[in-house]
C-alpha cells in the first residue's frame, strides 16, 4: 500500500529527526547587544534546539535579569569572571545533553533552517564529526567562511573570507574543519578527542581553538563537511575588536596588544599540538617565510606585542 509505506517513511524520518538533539552553546561577554538577535534566530529554528546554554563571561554587568526575563527557556551560566572562549565552551559541552553541539559567537544570526540543514551533514556518514554552513557577513553579500582550511604556512584559512558571494562555494563537500564562530560538532567525536585540558585546549583562551580541534579530530579519523544550504550571518570582529575595526580587512590591525599576542601564540600552540615530523619539514620554508613577515611587522609597528609574547608565552590561564 503506497500511502501506508509513505506514512511509515515519514514517521521513521520524523523519529530520526527528533533523535538528533542539538545543544547550542553561546559564549558572550555582552559588551554589546548582539546576543539578543542571536537568541531570536535560535528560537525561530525549524529544528528547535534541545537546549540553549549561554556561557556568560561578563564581569561587573547586571544584565542577567534582563536576559532571563526575555528568554526564560535559556540556561545561563555565569561565574562572574571571564573564562575566555575555549574554557567557556569546555564548560558548556561538559554540561550539554544533546547528541550534537552547536558552538556560537554572540555576534552570529542563524537562518531559520540552519540547524535543520546543518544536521544533514552528519548523515553523510558516521565519521563526519564537524559541519560548516555558508557563513556570510551581515550584509548577506560578503563571505565570512565557507569552511576552515589549514594553509601551507600553518595558519587558519577561512575559505572565501571577505570575498563577494557569487555562488562559487555553493557545492557541498568535505573540508578541513569548521569556523569557531559557527561550529557544529558531533558530541561523540568531542568525547573521543577530549584532552586533559578539555575538549578545546583551555590554554588558547581565544583564536585558533577551532583549527586546533579540527586538526586533532582529523588525526583521530574524523571528517568535516560543508553544506551551503545551512546559512548563518556573522558580524566579523564584533566580539574582539572596537567599532572602528568591525568587518574590516587586515583584522590584526584592530586587535588589542593582548589579543594580538594570543593570535601569534596560539598558532604556535596549534603547530606543536598537531604537526607531524614529516609535515614540519615539508612546510618549513613557507612557515619560515610567513614568520619572517609577521615578526618584522611586529618589531616595527607593534613592539608591545613582542614584549607581551615573550613575557607570557609560558603562562597558562588559572585553573
Amino acid at each position: 500500500m503506497p500511502n501506508q509505506e509513505n506514512n511509515a517513511n515519514l514517521q521513521t524520518a520524523a523519529a530520526a529527526n527528533a533523535a538528533m538533539t542539538v545543544s547550542v552553546i553561546l559564549v558572550t561577554i555582552k559588551a554589546k547587544d548582539y546576543i539578543y538577535s542571536c537568541l531570536d534566530s535560535l528560537f525561530k529554528q525549524t529544528h528547535p534546539p534541545f537546549e540553549i546554554m549561554v556561557m556568560d563571561n561578563s564581569t561587573g554587568l547586571d544584565s542577567l535579569p534582563v536576559l532571563s526575563s526575555q528568554f526564560p527557556a535559556v540556561k545561563i551560566y555565569s561565574g562572574g569572571k571571564n573564562l575566555f572562549y575555549a574554557r567557556a565552551l569546555n564548560q558548556g559541552i561538559a554540561l550539554s545533553g544533546g547528541k550534537f553541539v552547536l558552538c556560537l559567537n554572540d555576534d552570529v544570526i542563524l537562518d531559520p533552517e540552519f540547524i535543520q540543514k546543518g544536521l544533514e551533514g552528519f548523515l553523510i556518514n558516521d565519521r563526519v564529526g564537524m559541519v560548516s554552513g555558508k557563513i556570510l557577513r551581515l550584509d548577506k553579500k560578503t563571505l565570512d567562511s565557507a569552511g576552515l582550511f589549514l594553509s601551507p604556512w600553518r595558519t587558519a584559512k577561512e575559505r572565501g573570507y571577505g570575498r563577494p558571494d557569487k555562488g562559487q562555494f555553493n557545492k557541498s563537500g568535505f573540508i578541513f574543519g569548521v569556523s569557531g564562530a559557527v561550529a557544529f560538532y558531533r558530541k561523540d567525536m568531542l568525547e573521543v578527542i577530549k584532552k586533559s585540558s578539555g575538549y578545546f585546549d583551555s590554554r588558547f583562551e581565544m583564536f585558533y581553538e577551532d583549527l586546533d580541534i579540527a586538526w586533532r579530530a582529523r588525526k583521530y579519523g574524523w571528517r568535516a563537511y560543508y553544506l551551503p544550504a545551512a546559512v548563518a550571518y556573522h558580524l566579523r570582529g564584533g566580539s574582539a575588536r572596537d567599532d572602528s575595526g568591525i568587518g574590516k580587512a587586515h583584522a590584526r590591525r584592530y586587535l588589542s596588544d593582548q589579543l594580538h599576542c594570543n593570535l601569534i601564540k596560539n598558532r604556535y600552540r596549534t603547530i606543536v599540538n598537531n604537526e607531524t615530523i614529516l609535515g614540519f619539514f615539508l612546510h618549513l620554508v613557507p612557515v619560515l617565510v610567513y614568520d619572517l613577515a609577521v615578526w618584522s611587522y611586529l618589531i616595527l609597528f607593534r613592539p608591545k606585542v613582542v614584549r607581551i609574547f615573550f613575557s607570557r608565552f609560558h603562562q597558562t590561564p588559572e585553573e
